[in-house]
């Protein structure tokens, strides 16, 4: 994780930084007319660049999906649920290039059937966190049912970026990686995890999110009732304590796992 605050002092990952950022705002917003929840999220085709950004540039793409997620929402609703949303965007850009370097070895360009594969493990775990991390901000500050957005988040997320992200990683990973703007050649010395550790961080982050939307589906739709909330007469017709509190254990495995990676 040292990597997200030590590019800060390479010039050119700063610069990547702000390129990914405003492309991935630059495509944001003429798609906020096409809202999905309106005021909350929208038919998004940018979904992709995140991933394949971050296959490419690695943490500047962590930074480029959180701030360029916030400067779309100066056009489509900005509020309380922004600082989620740069939270959720900035995991949906971290954990691609993390996952994949935690289990291959290989360039992200899919190939093979392992290779599509992995590709789309990448794809779906990183959208699944993107949705549970902006379902339970949202839900806690009562705005909208972790069932309905958490969903909305990972399928839209998911599709784009799943029909999208092998057509772009094969027409520009070679060049990125030719033109030695890849992140690996820029950031030297790169801190990597021991080999367990990154086995670890992925099975928790992998638990965290998969289990957490599951877990958060349930208390939403009020399938689970948290007898502490209802107890200590916490309970509100939002579900924001029962949510808030109940995801926290998904929200602590997923950033655990992320230290790990």
């Amino acid at each position: 994780m040292r990597d997200l605050f030590t590019m800060w002092g390479n010039t050119r990952m700063v610069v990547l930084t702000a390129i990914c950022a405003s492309l991935y705002a630059a495509i944001l917003i003429p798609f906020k007319v096409i809202p999905l929840i309106p005021g909350v999220t929208e038919f998004r085709p940018a979904n992709a660049v995140p991933i394949v950004c971050s296959l490419m540039f690695g943490p500047a793409a962590a930074w480029g999906s959180g701030f360029g997620n916030f400067i779309g929402d100066f056009f489509g609703g900005m509020g309380p649920g922004s600082l989620f949303g740069f939270l959720g965007n900035f995991f949906y850009g971290l954990i691609p290039y993390k996952l994949w370097g935690a289990l291959s070895s290989r360039e992200p360009v899919p190939r093979g059937p392992l290779s599509w594969l992995l590709l789309a493990y990448v794809i779906l775990l990183s959208s699944t966190v993107c949705g549970v991390t902006i379902g339970w901000g949202l839900n806690l500050l009562g705005f909208l049912p972790f069932s309905v957005l958490a969903s909305i988040i990972v399928t839209n997320n998911s599709v784009v970026a799943l029909v999208l992200s092998p057509l772009l990683l094969r027409a520009l990973y070679p060049r990125v990686k030719g033109s030695g703007l890849h992140y690996t050649d820029l950031l030297e010395g790169r801190a990597l995890s021991a080999g367990r550790a990154r086995l670890w961080g992925v099975l928790l982050l992998s638990l965290g999110a998969f289990g957490g939307l599951a877990w958060g589906e349930l208390i939403s739709l009020g399938t689970v009732k948290l007898r502490l909330i209802q107890e200590l007469g916490m309970t509100t017709a939002t579900g924001a304590f029962d949510v808030g509190l109940g995801m926290l254990p998904a929200i602590a495995l997923i950033v655990l796992g992320l230290a790990l990676l």
